[in-house]
């Protein structure tokens, strides 16, 4: 049960008088809501407020069922089908219009600069109803800002509601005199129920109010919807009682919440070190065995060059991208790369030793890479009958990637042959927030209707057999990957970054026997399927 589930759940204990025991000796909230009768009586009596024509009585009749009197009309109706639940008989039901003064506010125009500058009343808005007590606001008003507007002064101990929007439900006891804006609704307290407990009984049906809020551009609660909540009322005493249970209980149910939520987030954090970890193992020749029997990796290096050869001859692949470039260990046991008759001394690069079975390759001589579909906003304004998936960076996550809803479509007309996703190739931005830099995703099926837009590389293998583009999906998941990606990006305005391909390409790869590969994609499975499971 989450927190907030649990604080729920207490708050409908409270409000059902299941929170505290009932006790005999407490006069009933029956006295309780004659009292206030008689005091809005002797305030119409002085022309203080006005009379109520609607005013009503809820009872329980001879037939145990709930009734409501007009007192103005005498008229009486059955409102068993509104009563949410049973409360003890020392209880009593109301609507919240018969025992206090409900108001909203309202808000000064903005175009009259002197109902703002040099203010010194306190307007509230919505979103500021936040903790249990509020003494300020955020924002202040003129005295000609109020006195030219519906905002009003809202006494202590008001409980302020909020109307409208994503706001709906969230409630504050005011602690001060204070103004508020329209969408907010002020219940004005009165000295026979506790503001504390009224807090805790809006607090408890707000999920009912969020239910029965209306409007498609913002949704919202009338005052009036407020006004006619049934509002079960215990006596004085036991008020007290529950307002002190639940001020003790929902610190702890916070405190709990806090720890539930550190507690996930450090199960993720757990998850994600252990899944980085796995993958460095994996990717530094730790996680499985070496077999002297493998094939080693310099015989797929040869496979790629020979396939690169061959894709030269087609005419698919120009001569400039056919790179000669070989990495091994000298005799004084360093790494050395010769370019055609060049050689270098690339120590300085390797970023961790290998087994020797394995080899170390530039990502250039591995791949080639292709630009997304670009394309102006007038395209995507024709239609046609075969419509193309534009995929952007959202799409993309660590290994896979996902279509969705607002995924851009535009006619096949303006799409290349050669765009569209084929399997074994990868998809990564190449313009993104520093955060998603290196997120890359393997494709896994030929697509004739998905290409990527102009802002995402597609990476290509020169060689593609099932398992060679499995043990690079988990290379590009892995942290060498990604913060090699992020190292080589340039910022792009204030919260983009664009990804460096000639730089790209330079990523030394390490690179194990086929048969290696095999293992280490069936152990990685297993290895992060069963951290998944926990």
């Amino acid at each position: 049960m989450t927190g907030k589930q649990l604080k729920n759940s207490i708050l409908q204990w409270a409000i059902q008088g299941k929170l505290v025991p009932q006790d005999p000796n407490d006069e009933p909230a029956s006295v309780l809501l004659e009292r206030i009768r008689e005091e809005k009586a002797r305030l119409i009596k002085e022309k203080k407020i006005k009379k109520d024509k609607n005013e009503s009585i809820i009872y329980r009749g001879d037939d145990n069922s709930h009734y409501e009197k007009i007192l103005a009309t005498g008229e009486v109706k059955c409102i068993d089908d509104e009563i949410p639940f049973e409360i003890p008989k020392s209880w009593e039901w109301c609507r919240i219009k018969n025992i206090f003064f409900t108001t909203s506010g309202g808000t000064p125009k903005k175009g009259h600069p002197e109902y703002y500058i040099n203010g010194t009343i306190p307007w509230v808005k919505s979103g500021e109803l936040c903790d249990k007590y509020l003494y300020s606001a955020e924002n202040l008003i003129t005295e000609e800002g109020l006195q030219n507007s519906s905002a009003k002064y809202f006494p202590i101990d008001t409980v302020a509601v909020a109307m409208y929007g994503a706001t709906i439900g969230k409630t504050s006891i005011f602690k001060s005199t204070l103004t508020t804006n329209q969408a907010i609704c002020g219940i004005f307290p009165n000295r026979y129920i506790i503001p504390e407990y009224l807090y805790y009984f809006i607090q408890a049906k707000t999920p009912d109010y969020l239910s029965i809020a209306f409007g498609s551009g913002q949704p919202n609660i009338s005052q009036d919807k407020i006004k006619e909540t049934l509002f079960p009322v215990p006596p004085m005493i036991e008020q007290e009682r529950i307002v002190k249970s639940l001020d003790i209980l929902i610190k702890q149910v916070t405190i709990y919440d806090e720890t539930q939520i550190k507690l996930k987030q450090l199960n993720n954090d757990i998850y994600t070190k252990i899944r980085k970890s796995i993958l460095q193992e994996a990717i530094q020749g730790r996680l499985v065995p070496q077999i002297d029997s493998d094939e080693p990796a310099t015989v797929l290096l040869e496979k790629i060059k020979a396939e690169k050869l061959r894709l030269v001859k087609e005419g698919k692949l120009k001569k400039k991208d056919l790179t000669d470039s070989t990495i091994f260990k000298g005799d004084d046991n360093k790494y050395y790369e010769k370019c055609g008759i060049k050689v270098t001394c690339i120590d300085n690069e390797i970023p961790f030793t290998i087994p020797e079975s394995w080899q170390w390759a530039r990502l250039g001589e591995l791949i080639t890479t292709k630009t997304g579909l670009a394309y102006s906003k007038p395209n995507l304004e024709i239609k046609s009958n075969k419509m193309v998936r534009v995929l952007r960076g959202g799409n993309i996550t660590n290994g896979s990637w996902q279509m969705k809803a607002d995924d851009v479509m535009i006619s096949s007309e303006f799409v290349k042959p050669e765009l569209y996703l084929r399997k074994g190739y990868f998809i990564t931005p190449a313009v993104t927030s520093w955060e998603t830099m290196g997120k890359t995703a393997l494709v896994r099926e030929c697509y004739e209707d998905v290409v990527v837009g102009g802002f995402v590389l597609m990476m290509c293998p020169f060689y593609i057999d099932g398992i060679f583009e499995e043990y690079l999906n988990y290379f590009f998941q892995s942290t060498l990957f990604q913060q090699y990606c992020r190292s080589i990006t340039n910022k792009s305005g204030q919260a983009f970054y664009n990804l460096s391909r000639n730089k790209l390409l330079q990523l030394l790869v390490p690179i194990p026997p086929v048969k290696e590969q095999q293992r280490i994609y069936h152990k990685l499975n297993d290895a992060l399927a069963s951290i998944m499971s926990r």
